[in-house]
């Protein structure tokens, strides 16, 4: 903040000390999503879907702990509205992954 600036204004920019780890709850979930794509695309649909709603429900239980000022790019909306969306899309995505046939 500038010396004589208000104390209500908030600056344009974030302050960028803490960089590319502040979005450490992203990068954990994004490479969650990593991993299930290499196992879905080397041919192991079944792991690779465990894998993806797994970091979908991490995504929901991270969500709901952090403090908005720590939870990145995985706040989007209210709290209640990003976690219910989270843990509807993981428990479905845990679903289709029981509910679809081995291959034989």
């Amino acid at each position: 903040m500038e010396p004589g600036a208000p104390d209500n204004v908030v600056p344009l920019r974030p302050s960028s000390r803490r960089g590319f780890w502040a979005q450490w709850p992203t990068i954990v979930v994004l490479s969650g999503v990593g991993v299930a794509m290499l196992l879905i695309g080397l041919d192991y649909f079944r792991r690779g879907s465990i894998v993806l709603s797994a970091s979908v429900l991490l995504a929901a239980f991270l969500r709901m702990l952090l403090p908005e000022s720590d939870a990145g790019l995985l706040a989007v909306r209210s709290r209640r509205v990003d976690v219910l969306t989270l843990l509807v899309l993981g428990v479905g995505l845990t679903i289709f992954t029981f509910w679809v046939p081995a291959p034989s």
